[in-house]
């Protein structure tokens, strides 16, 4: 299949036009399938733009199944890797006649570890008879799955706390040597993954793998001629986690409770880790203690200012040397206790680069949870790590989203991946979006640093939701600004209202859905990945420009390093990033080609501030207007509020 034209196959005379039903051929969605074909082919980089309803799922799966070789398509969330593997490969491969070996594969977190497990059947220390009852229900699904992916079991919740207790982690995997290594559904998911020709994966899967790969240990992922990374603009950050070293309070209560939990059976073993143990446990809490009058995010230069957070870390790496030193006379004893020891000398290895310092090259910091803490040491310029993993692979690499350039620029992006000269490819959205959509940015919100900026954001919302008739959502740059809005329409406004933190994420949006004409209230994590198309959704509501935190330690100390080479941070840093996120909050409007709605921009600094029109020029090309009677005007010329009223509105 390697000489057909992946552009022709999807254009009008080809086999997706005549197998698909409403399948439209689009030139955009045939001209990133030729880019990506031809990047494949010379083993290229390519980032590809692709705006809302491109098709450019479809435009990089043809090509990737033509190619021959053995490709990785990576995503940005867990849902989309099933949406792309369970819906839209197999329709692919269908039309294609394909016969190529797929293969699913997740972190190993998604998978039931039948070691853990049976160590929790046996130690049976439940918190409540909740927690029994799903104990149960994941035994009787142990017996019957396949994959052991969690995704199967939607009976126990995503939070379930029992999840942590019967997954494993690379720290406290046993390998080859666990008794149940030859049933082992992580194993079988990767030995299925070695022999596919096309391996969907999910960004923090492929980070963590690449980043392993790079410190010389095994690789999980097959060696690929091609990697496809959908929803692309996740990548920067997301590497940053990746090539960091970090040491947590979880990882080193986890270490404890597992050091304890291969005791047993372990004659004497306990009499002499016990103490050891208990130690390691009590200077986690009195570290943390310690660091209770800290920001909840800042410099490791912070730490290393108070002597008695600096005598709690002293002490850590004394109790971790000490349990050390003692795993290293148990570690022939099992296999377990093997596994913690490394563990303990992993830990000390990351403990002593962040609270040294590794030089200039390391931003060290450190962040506080109600209950623990982390620390950190991340790359200062993540371009050389990434451009030395791209470099080592010899494949091709397409990055796509539809967000990933500013007013068409794509030097933001490429800068922080380390690509020169990057081919490139911009596809607008075959959208109207100047009949389907209207740009509102009310005349009347003040600048966003004033105290009563939110207050004055419901004012302006409200009639903008009478002439909708609700079917909107709201979306906040930060939880404070959420809560205090939560309050104000709580009782003022006749539709359903589903605010973030109330309900999981995934059953907000399933009720919001099927309310017909709800107001959904959110903050960061759906400013993307949310697709509501239809009638349900009619208003996105943006209260301020998303600039990322000041505070943020990393973000503040690459700011600082680009101000010293003559690059403006605001303009050259923080001004791209925002512009691409409100972009990602303004993609959440129109979702389909029937779709119609108002994007209000409560942000005065759009039209004061001479940095307005760039981000202005990144989003769709929709009329803007500032008055209130456009808007009710654009609802009432359609009949869509009269039609969607809350006595008419779907239950």
């Amino acid at each position: 299949m390697t000489d057909h034209d992946a552009a022709a196959l999807l254009g009008a005379d080809g086999p997706f036009a005549r197998e698909i039903p409403g399948f439209l051929p689009r030139a955009a969605q045939q001209a990133m399938a030729a880019a990506v074909q031809e990047a494949i082919a010379q083993a290229d980089t390519l980032i590809a733009e692709a705006g809302t309803g491109t098709g450019k799922t479809f435009a990089y799966l043809v090509p990737a199944l033509l190619c021959g070789q053995r490709v990785i398509v990576s995503t940005g969330t867990k849902a989309l890797q099933d949406q792309l593997f369970f819906r839209d490969l197999p329709r692919v491969r269908g039309v294609l006649g394909a016969r190529l070996k797929t293969a699913l594969l997740k972190g190993r977190a998604n998978y039931l570890c039948l070691h853990r497990l049976d160590q929790t059947v046996h130690e049976g220390m439940l918190a409540s008879r909740e927690e029994s009852t799903q104990l149960a229900a994941i035994r009787a699904w142990s017996a019957r799955t396949r994959a052991g992916d969690r995704m199967e079991l939607a009976e126990v919740p995503e939070e379930s706390p029992l999840w942590p207790r019967v997954t494993s982690t690379p720290e406290n995997c046993l390998g080859s040597e666990c008794s149940f290594f030859d049933s082992c559904h992580v194993v079988r998911a990767r030995r299925e993954a070695q022999e596919a020709d096309v391996v969907v994966v999910n960004h923090h899967l492929l980070f963590a793998d690449l980043s392993l790969r790079q410190e010389g240990f095994g690789e999980i992922l097959p060696g690929a001629q091609a990697f496809i990374l959908d929803e692309a603009h996740q990548v920067p950050e997301l590497a940053g986690q990746f090539f960091s070293q970090s040491i947590s309070a979880r990882q080193l209560t986890d270490l404890a409770g597992d050091v304890l939990s291969e005791c047993n059976g372990v004659t004497g073993a306990m009499g002499l880790l016990l103490e050891p143990v208990e130690a390691l446990q009590g200077v986690v809490k009195r570290l943390r203690l310690a660091m209770d009058a800290l920001p909840t995010r800042g410099a490791f230069a912070t730490l290393d200012r108070d002597e008695s957070i600096g005598a709690a870390l002293a002490e850590l790496r004394e109790v971790l040397a000490a349990l050390e030193d003692l795993l290293g006379g148990q570690a022939e004893r099992s296999r377990g206790l093997a596994n913690a020891f490394e563990r303990t000398q992993a830990m000390l290895v990351k403990l002593d680069r962040i609270v040294e310092g590794g030089g200039d090259a390391d931003i060290r910091w450190y962040e506080l949870y109600p209950r623990g803490f982390a620390f950190h040491a991340t790359p200062l310029d993540l371009a050389p790590p990434l451009r030395a993993m791209r470099e080592a692979t010899q494949a091709a690499w397409i990055f796509t989203s539809a967000t990933l350039s500013v007013a068409g620029d794509f030097q933001h992006f490429a800068r922080q991946l380390g690509i020169d000269d990057p081919h490139s490819l911009s596809l607008e959205s075959p959208f109207d979006y100047r009949s389907q959509a209207l740009c509102y940015l009310p005349a009347n919100v003040p600048d966003p640093a004033s105290r009563d900026h939110t207050d004055r954001v419901i004012d302006a919302v409200l009639p903008v939701l009478q002439a909708s008739n609700g079917r909107a959502f709201l979306l906040f740059t930060s939880h404070r600004a959420l809560r205090r809005a939560a309050e104000l329409l709580t009782g003022r406004v006749p539709w359903p209202l589903f605010v973030q933190g109330t309900a999981p994420r995934h059953r907000l949006l399933e009720d919001f859905r099927h309310s017909g004409h709800g107001v959904l209230l959110g903050a960061a994590s759906f400013w993307e990945g949310v697709d509501v198309s239809g009638d349900a959704l009619s208003v996105v509501v943006i209260d301020k420009l998303p600039f990322a935190n000041p505070d943020d330690p990393v973000l503040q100390a690459r700011l600082d390093a680009l101000e010293q080479t003559g690059i403006s941070a605001f303009m050259g840093w923080q001004v791209p990033t925002a512009a691409i996120a409100l972009k990602q909050g303004a993609g959440r409007l129109i979702r389909d080609v029937h779709d119609r709605g108002v994007l209000m921009l409560c942000d005065p600094r759009l039209v004061t501030k001479g940095y307005g029109r760039l981000f202005l020029a990144s989003l769709p090309p929709m009329p803007r207007t500032r008055e209130l009677a456009d808007v009710q005007t654009f609802f009432a010329s359609s009949g869509e509020a009269a039609a969607n009223s809350p006595a008419s509105a779907r239950s």
